[in-house]
């Protein structure tokens, strides 16, 4: 009698095998970034060997860059539910801005994973040609509520849209990723409720 062949569960589940290694990878690259992350520890948190790891993802850099396409990916989603083109633009900014820091404050692996890629000067971003279709529509929805704005009278000058979103993103980014140096500076918890609401 033949012997049945065995089925590993990852080959069952490719699929969320990727997903554990991803995620996994993710935690690893914001806890100790690029250069002291371990493939060892990330194949071991997602359940997987290192073997397993490089099928899927393939190289330390390539498991990086596909953990930074997906950080950006999971914003830019969450961005396009708020559903800024029905709103009036003056709520939709305000929302926009309330979102971003919501985000910040909810993912902060994805601060971390800014930080090192820009230590890095985009070098793994450069790679990737997931990364610009994914913003394009958004700067298109922020453009749209901006020219409404300005149509209506409630803004006065038709920004431009990536200078306003980088304005929100810097304001939330800057307080969020320099709190603990600014908490020892003015002597206050920066991050404490009262200061985050």
């Amino acid at each position: 009698m033949a012997k049945a062949k065995r089925t590993l569960k990852w080959q069952r589940d490719p699929e969320g095998m990727r997903l554990r290694i991803l995620e996994a990878a993710k935690q690893e690259f914001s806890a100790h970034g690029l250069a002291g992350a371990r493939v060892d520890r990330i194949a071991a948190k997602a359940g997987a060997n290192k073997r397993m790891l490089y099928y899927h993802v393939g190289n330390k850099d390539d498991l990086y860059l596909a953990v930074l396409e997906g950080a950006y990916d999971k914003i830019r989603s969450e961005e396009r539910g708020l559903d800024l083109e029905h709103l009036d633009p003056p709520e939709a900014i305000r929302r926009l801005i309330e979102f971003t820091w919501n985000y910040f404050l909810r993912n902060p692996e994805f601060l971390s994973l800014l930080q090192t890629e820009n230590l890095a000067r985009a070098k793994h971003l450069k790679r990737s040609t997931k990364v610009k279709s994914m913003h394009s529509p958004f700067v298109e929805m922020i453009r749209t509520v901006v020219r409404r704005g300005v149509d209506s009278g409630d803004f006065q000058v038709a920004v431009d849209p990536v200078q306003l979103y980088i304005s929100i993103a810097g304001l939330c980014f800057f307080y969020l990723s320099n709190s603990a140096t600014l908490s020892v500076i003015f002597g206050r918890d920066l991050l404490d409720k009262k200061a985050k609401d």
